[in-house]
């Protein structure tokens, strides 16, 4: 496990997020960095079909998303 900065104003809307999406902080800034990779590697895709390949591999790597 590592450490992220982010800045304070980021990190204010994660905290904002999380409390909504009932997610701690840390799981929200993980779901926004799954949610962008995925985004940035398959750009034709809507949120919620993102959102269904994350249902299908909760954990994606990028080797296994570059096999794509």
């Amino acid at each position: 496990m590592g450490i992220v900065k982010v800045s304070d104003q980021l990190h204010d809307e994660i905290r904002r997020a999380s409390a909504v999406m009932s997610r701690s902080i840390n799981a929200q800034a993980e779901f926004w960095v799954r949610i962008g990779m995925l985004a940035e590697l398959n750009p034709e895709l809507s949120y919620n079909q993102l959102c269904k390949k994350l249902l299908r591999e909760p954990v994606p790597t990028l080797e296994s998303l570059a096999r794509e």
